[in-house]
């Protein structure tokens, strides 16, 4: 699936991944491939993406939002900070 990864300042990333795992408002969640429609509002703390050759990366935010659609996931966030 496809991900996007903007603040209002810079496009952080862009890429195809096969896991998001973000800090939703209402707790911790996961994305994979052929999820369900899906928008939700993200809190402070740490995203995970596993890409597609297996690398892991993480990074933390402010706060933001979520937005799943046809295997793409646009992360919109703010405080955003490389581990």
């Amino acid at each position: 699936m496809k991900l996007e990864v903007l603040t209002p300042d810079q496009h952080v990333f862009s890429g195809e991944v096969t896991s998001v795992k973000v800090p939703g408002s209402e707790g911790e969640f996961e994305v994979l491939n052929n999820h369900a429609a899906l928008v939700s509002s993200l809190k402070q703390g740490k995203v995970r993406i596993i890409k597609q050759g297996g690398e892991k990366e993480t990074f933390k935010i402010g706060s933001g939002f979520i937005e799943v659609l046809r295997n793409e996931v646009s992360l919109l966030v703010q405080g955003y900070s490389a581990e």
